[in-house]
């Protein structure tokens, strides 16, 4: 097992966003949760990067490690779970290279590092065509790329993406799912919130639904695409 997370509550004040849900992800998984605004989505995967205080009642491990343990940026440099976080929140005032050098600045094997500005430029060349631009001067799909080959050359053994369908139109949402599963195959597993759901299932094997806070529903993701609760709240049909 790779992530395991037990028990896990996060409150905002008096406001409880997670009631104690449980979820696991194997090494080399596409896991994606769905569910409506508000759900806890985006809580869940701020948890797992630590960028949000949980219960004292919550376990959560890594390859074995208590993930408790470790402040944000050591979960990035030594356990080496990235996070694309939505809105992307990239430095706009910087280069596309600039923004992907500053991902490396724990990483110590130059040649690795190389191999992956490589890979990421294979993955999405318009950003090998930008690397001299300003992020903000880019389109929504560029900075979308970007913030993805950001995190990809963190050194990542996981990478959590929140709504990376967001805002893109149709022919770049399948674009940027097609690098996902790339970097996917390439050795990298993925835990995906999504609001479109369908593309979400479609994309990964497994999936939970989460409402208002709580895991309702598991499986995998044709038993999902298939359940009329599912199809009723977020299909469409």
């Amino acid at each position: 097992m790779l992530l395991s997370v037990k028990n896990l509550h996060v409150s905002y004040d008096r406001i409880k966003a997670l009631h104690g849900i449980n979820f696991e992800i194997d090494e080399g998984e596409i896991v994606c949760i769905i569910g409506a605004n508000g759900a806890g989505k985006s809580t869940t995967l701020r948890a797992i990067s630590r960028l949000v205080p949980v219960g004292a009642e919550t376990q959560m491990t890594f390859m074995g490690k208590n993930l408790i343990d470790y402040q944000p940026d050591k979960v990035v440099s030594q356990l080496g779970i990235s996070h694309v976080p939505e809105g992307r929140r990239l430095f706009g005032n910087l280069t596309v290279m600039e923004n992907l050098k500053l991902a490396t600045f724990a990483r110590k094997n130059g040649k690795e590092i190389e191999q992956d500005f490589e890979q990421v430029f294979s993955i999405f060349p318009r950003l090998e065509e930008r690397k001299r631009q300003k992020a903000e001067t880019m389109s929504g799909g560029e900075q979308q790329m970007l913030a993805v080959g950001r995190a990809f050359m963190s050194g990542r053994k996981v990478m959590l993406l929140d709504e990376p369908s967001m805002g893109l139109a149709p022919l770049l949402m399948m674009d940027m799912f097609k690098a996902l599963e790339e970097i996917n195959r390439a050795g990298t597993t993925i835990l995906l919130v999504e609001q479109n759901a369908r593309l979400a299932l479609k994309f990964a094997k497994r999936g939970y639904v989460l409402e208002s806070g709580d895991l309702v529903l598991e499986g995998n993701s044709e038993d999902l695409l298939n359940n009329p609760d599912v199809k009723k709240a977020y299909l469409g049909g």
